[in-house]
């Protein structure tokens, strides 16, 4: 797990040199021909990376975006119409059912179909109209990390070529740089203060809600931490009733128009006796874990989530737990 995250910039910088073309191409005919509806379909991981697509597509290009539920299509007669849509489909295996059955089903409809997947020859991609292929490489580890990081970028790439976004494609290609000092970021100071940690909030807001999703599944699974993941604004309805004295909750705060929200929430956790773990840029008030800041604010939560992988490996194998062999776990799902 630890050698594939550190793989991250790597695979990062390689997949901005290729496909360029595809991009350009399809954010052309989604502006030629705009959908009437978007849909993400993905599970795990690849459901945070959706996410994190969909909010800069409403946050950006104003259009709005569903999560759909599988189960329309695979547990029961589809009726959902598909002229007019635009279905994107986040995977690292490309080979879970439910989400080959819904892209071939929409395809079959007319329906614009996407998928974002590390295996090119699998069966999403071919059911797919439009392939970007992740070019993570081989992924052996059953906790997804440099898949997910390209997922990530996949999704930010579509949204500056949809958008014609010239600073953000520039950005872009910083971020292979930024990843590999995000990887260097020195977490250590965290694993004492969760090394005997049974629960734990994950919070964020924005495009940081994906990634504090996506931790607090990394602390369940490689872990056995039970974690939980919220918005900083949903935090205050209801869960903030069992933040008491010594309750972790790990604070993602890159910068941002959410940053300033969450250092206020950070501040009344600590007030309360919370162990929080702020993490922010260098300079940030009351920090604990510096972030290292990407060449453009809808890039943050990226560079974030590379620092955290490193970080929750060491802290799987401080907990006594074998990261690269979650229990229970398989590194392809075959739901439905």
């Amino acid at each position: 797990m630890r050698a594939e995250a550190l793989q991250a910039p790597q695979a990062v910088a390689q997949a901005l040199a290729l496909d360029a073309d595809s991009y350009t191409a399809l954010a052309a005919w989604l502006r030629e021909q705009p959908p009437r509806a978007l849909l993400t379909l993905a599970r795990g991981s690849s459901d945070h990376a959706a996410s994190h697509f969909a909010y800069l597509v409403m946050a950006r290009l104003g259009e709005l975006v569903t999560s759909l539920p599988m189960s329309l299509v695979t547990l029961q007669p589809p009726r959902l119409r598909c002229q007019g849509l635009a279905a994107f489909a986040f995977s690292q295996s490309g080979r879970s059912p439910d989400l080959v059955a819904p892209t071939q089903h929409f395809r079959a409809g007319g329906a614009c179909t996407v998928a974002f997947v590390n295996d090119a020859g699998s069966p999403l991609a071919q059911a797919a109209q439009w392939l970007l292929p992740l070019h993570a490489g081989v992924e052996s580890s059953i906790a997804a990390t440099k898949s997910y990081i390209a997922q990530l970028v996949a999704g930010v790439r579509l949204v500056a070529a949809w958008e014609a976004d010239a600073d953000l494609a520039q950005a872009l290609q910083a971020l292979p740089d930024d990843l590999a000092r995000a990887a260097a970021c020195d977490w250590t100071p965290a694993l004492p203060v969760l090394a005997a940690a049974e629960r734990l909030y994950v919070v964020g807001r924005g495009t940081g809600l994906a990634i504090a999703l996506e931790a607090a599944l990394k602390f369940k699974e490689t872990c056995g931490i039970q974690a939980e993941a919220f918005s900083g604004a949903e935090l205050r309805h209801g869960p903030m009733a069992l933040v008491g004295a010594g309750y972790p909750v790990l604070v993602f705060a890159p910068r941002g128009p959410a940053q300033p929200g969450l250092l206020v929430l950070a501040a009344e956790l600590r007030a309360r006796g919370a162990a929080v773990l702020l993490a922010a840029p260098a300079g940030t008030p009351g920090v604990d874990l510096l972030l290292q800041p990407a060449a453009h604010e809808a890039l943050g939560a990226i560079t974030a989530i590379q620092s955290f992988y490193p970080f929750v490996e060491a802290l799987a194998r401080v907990r006594g737990h074998d990261p690269d062999a979650p229990a229970f776990l398989s590194k392809v799902t075959l739901t439905r």
